[in-house]
């Protein structure tokens, strides 16, 4: 044994008592592949081991890797959580556990087939109509449709775990669209990463031959006619608990990430609504529950799906992996009937048993669960959203269990008795001691033309505490990479390399309307927030240098711009209301208010949360050193929030939150490459930009004021648009407005000018897809055309002369009017003709009402 007794990392491991253990073998000695693992892991030291896990956390953090929670208040995009020590299983326990698991998932394709084909399993008595009809996911509208080649089950996954005898069972069959691989696959690049040293002596299996099938098997699928198949993965969105593996899959596989309504049905195809138009989609991945991808035929109030889906799978112009309607392969009260349908189709046992099940649909069993109730699982045979359908009876009271034999007794085929049973113990990592943790383990297949190829790894989960055999990612569980064991001795990695030697993905340039909004709003986000920043800060400096300020120019000035903040983030009453006098007597409440508090609307903090959720939803377009920089401004944002800051402390952390504004900016440039995705992102910036600029200038020039209130204004503004220096270097005089509209608005030197935006958005404006074959400007086009010409022809010296009848700079106040009115319709236009394709989608519904729109 290689472990010394003296080593503290095991000290805890063999004090616990557990059943079977997968490091130990019989005789209390490691068995062989862990021996040759904890070779290398113990050369590391503890103290070694501990940097590499908190570098393999950090790692994940940096690249996104999330499992959202529901009904978790800190759930969204919650970090997740890999063990350093893997799950092993030896190359000859794999060959039986691969086997039985191509068994079963060709069982499971010869049943849905027949489910929705001939139903002769119910006619010849080998399955009762009631397990069948009863169930939520058997949809009749499915009946008789067909995928292209032999498949009907294209992904099938398992969840298996030893019993205390050692024997491997499985526990839950995963059909209707299986989840997890992208995890496993990152679980792998995270190792290999952080920890090499342990693949010392060990040949692990790769992961990426799944994912070579995985592709070719969606290529397979595809209508006859398309020669060079488009795949789109189709997600519920960024409140989905695996939108990250969503995301993943999608960048790492080349297929479009689409939501429902980026999706439309017409003439029978399934169109991807493009910012360049609709483009036919042959093969959908579909990540929604079946009964929601389809409001027309299924769940009619349903905002996930794409209306008319179904009758599009039915003429055969489109696939879908897993096919609608097999949900039904996942009940629990079918496990029960595995082995007669598995001598039924094959002649032969079940290769990998299933944990005993009784289905209460039947005399016998319904008397056996009524009678043990107390030492069994009792499950619904179907499972409803974010809702649990698994009742472990040990935690009922006497009348709870009374109460739970009244509702089986009442509709006994609704219901499914299951053994309990205990899992064995695999090493864990846990606050720098190996501790024996339970430990499940979900592997994943994909079919091939005449059988199914099984990822030679997969998805190792822990409990979060001992001896707690309810293992779940909703309740903190913890993850492990899964090794496959060959026995040649060996060090090998598993790579991306062999998928992207695969052929190129197809379509990669396009862009989802969907997709183009979110890479727009986050443009505007980030410079609202940056904007936003940077003159508030430029403010609180001002107020906290101010010393209560002594002299009439000087109050009138902070009052001034204290206005002008409430205007320029629209938080209403703000320093505008009746109670104005008294903020500006101790204006540091409503400062830091108007900071923090997310939940009012214009705030820093809540611009900043909707930034974050439009970051999140096109997460597949940043980089990783772009995501490094997103989580780390996240995480200080959030600590500056919960914390009591001083007044200098505040200004401090807007200093942070502007360096790391400018970092993800700057990243961006260097990262995304120039096609739409980017002209959109930086549409929205100066759009936002300029927007903002003609804002603060509105609110603080338009007026005439004393001559040292107006300097004193005007100096504000070029502290806070970081072009007081531009100003000095250029004109070497003090502030003059001449001279500064020159800067702010007319000079195409200057990136933060208003000419510089708007020179930017006509180019990007003008590179937009053309919806009309004539040489007609279109309508956003004619906008900034029309801004554009009126900077052209503004004089500086015009716009700066005041109108003593108005008190104002009339001139300079109808031109910023008028160009905030362009302005602000161009995002309107852009809207209507590129995210929404409202006359495209009309034609769908022209003879059916869809409730859900």
């Amino acid at each position: 044994m290689i472990v010394d007794a003296k080593e503290s990392l095991f000290q805890n491991y063999f004090s616990n008592n557990y059943s079977y253990d997968e490091l130990l073998g019989d005789d209390g000695t490691l068995r062989p592949h862990w021996q040759t693992f904890f070779n290398s892991f113990s050369q590391l030291g503890p103290a070694q081991i501990q940097d590499r896990a908190q570098d393999i956390l950090r790692f994940l953090k940096e690249n996104g890797v999330t499992y959202n929670v529901y009904g978790d208040s800190s759930g969204l995009n919650r970090p997740w959580n890999l063990d350093v020590i893997p799950f092993l299983i030896s190359q000859q326990e794999w060959q039986k556990i691969e086997s039985g698991l191509v068994q079963r998932a060709t069982l499971f394709d010869l049943i849905l087939k027949d489910l929705y084909g001939e139903r002769l399993l119910i006619k010849e008595g080998l399955l009762p109509l009631e397990l069948i009809y009863n169930h939520s996911g058997f949809l009749r509208q499915c009946d008789g449709v067909k995928l292209p080649g032999k498949h009907s089950l294209i992904l099938y996954s398992a969840d298996i775990a030893r019993s205390p005898e050692g024997k491997i069972w499985v526990l839950n069959d995963r059909t209707q669209a299986p989840s997890g691989s992208g995890y496993a696959l990152e679980n792998r690049t995270a190792i290999t990463r952080i920890l090499p040293e342990l693949f010392s002596g060990l040949k692990v299996r790769h992961l990426s031959p799944y994912f070579i099938q995985l592709r070719d098997s969606l290529h397979a699928i595809a209508p006859a006619k398309a020669l060079n198949p488009r795949i789109v993965i189709l997600t519920p969105g960024p409140s989905n608990e695996t939108y990250f593996e969503h995301s993943y899959l999608s960048s790492y596989l080349g297929y479009t990430l689409v939501q429902g309504e980026d999706l439309m049905v017409k003439d029978n195809y399934v169109w991807l609504k493009t910012i360049g138009g609709l483009e036919k989609v042959d093969v959908i991945i579909r990540r929604v529950d079946d009964i929601y991808c389809d409001p027309l035929e299924l769940k009619e109030d349903s905002r996930l799906g794409v209306s008319g889906l179904l009758q599009a799978v039915r003429s055969g112009n489109v696939s879908i992996a897993n096919p609608l309607g097999s949900s039904v392969l996942e009940n629990p009260g079918l496990m029960g009937f595995l082995p007669r349908l598995a001598r039924h189709f094959f002649g032969e046992d079940l290769i990998l048993p299933t944990i005993a099940s009784w289905w209460c649909g039947q005399p016998m069993e319904l008397k056996y669960v009524l009678d043990n109730i107390e030492s069994l699982v009792v499950k619904k045979i179907y499972r409803e959203s974010r809702i649990s359908t698994s009742v472990n009876t040990s935690n009922l009271s006497k009348n709870e269990i009374e109460k739970l034999k009244l509702d089986i007794q009442a509709q006994p085929h609704l219901y499914v008795g299951q053994e309990k049973i205990a899992f064995s113990s695999t090493p864990s990592l846990i606050s720098g001691k190996i501790e024996p943790r339970n430990v499940l383990f979900r592997s994943f297949l994909v079919a091939t033309d005449d059988t199914y190829t099984c990822m030679t790894g997969g998805l190792g989960r822990t409990s979060a505490e001992p001896g707690n055999f309810v293992i779940s990612n909703q309740l903190g569980g913890i993850s492990k990479d899964t090794w496959i064991i060959s026995p040649e001795p060996g060090y090998t990695l598993s790579s991306n390399k062999d998928v992207l030697k695969t052929k190129a993905p197809s379509f990669s340039g396009v862009l989802p309307s969907h997709t183009a909004e979110n890479l727009f709003w986050v443009g505007r986000y980030a410079e609202r927030v940056l904007g936003n920043a940077r003159f508030q800060r430029t403010i609180m400096q001002l107020v906290a240098e101010g010393n209560r300020l002594q002299f009439d120019n000087d109050i009138k000035t902070e009052q001034l711009l204290l206005k002008t903040l409430t205007e320029y983030t629209c938080t209403y009453p703000g320093f505008t209301g009746a109670d104005a006098a008294e903020k500006f007597k101790n204006p540091w409440p409503e400062l830091t208010d108007l900071l923090f508090n997310t939940h009012r609307q214009g705030s820093l903090s809540n611009n900043f949360s909707l930034f974050t959720k439009a970051v999140n939803t096109v997460r597949d377009h940043w980089s990783t050193d772009t995501w490094r920089v997103l989580k780390g401004m996240e995480d200080e944002w959030e600590a500056a929030s919960k914390s009591q800051l001083t007044n200098f402390r505040m200004i401090s952390a807007l200093d942070n939150l502007i360096t790391s504004m400018v970092a993800f900016i700057g990243l961006n440039r260097e990262s995304i490459s120039r096609e739409q995705g980017w002209n959109l992102l930086d549409t929205g910036r100066k759009v936002e930009q300029s927007l903002l600029l003609i804002s603060v200038l509105q609110s603080t020039l338009t007026e005439i004021n004393g001559e040292e209130v107006e300097y004193n204004l005007q100096e504000a503004v070029l502290k806070s648009h970081e072009t007081l220096m531009n100003y000095r270097y250029k004109y070497k005089v003090h502030i003059q407005l001449p001279l500064m509209l020159e800067l702010m608005l007319l000079d195409t030197t200057n990136p933060r000018s208003l000419i510089y935006q708007i020179e930017r958005l006509k180019a990007y404006l003008s590179s937009l897809p053309k919806t009309q074959k004539s040489a007609t400007l279109e309508k956003h086009e004619r906008l900034i055309l029309e801004a554009f010409t009126l900077l052209k022809l503004a004089d500086n010296l015009q716009l700066a002369q005041p109108d003593e009848k108005t008190g104002t700079y009339k001139n300079l106040e109808e031109l910023l009017d008028t160009l905030s009115s362009l302005l602000l319709a161009i995002p309107k236009v852009i809207s209507k003709k590129y995210f929404k394709h409202a006359q495209g989608q009309k034609q769908l519904f022209a003879a059916e009402d869809d409730k859900s729109i």
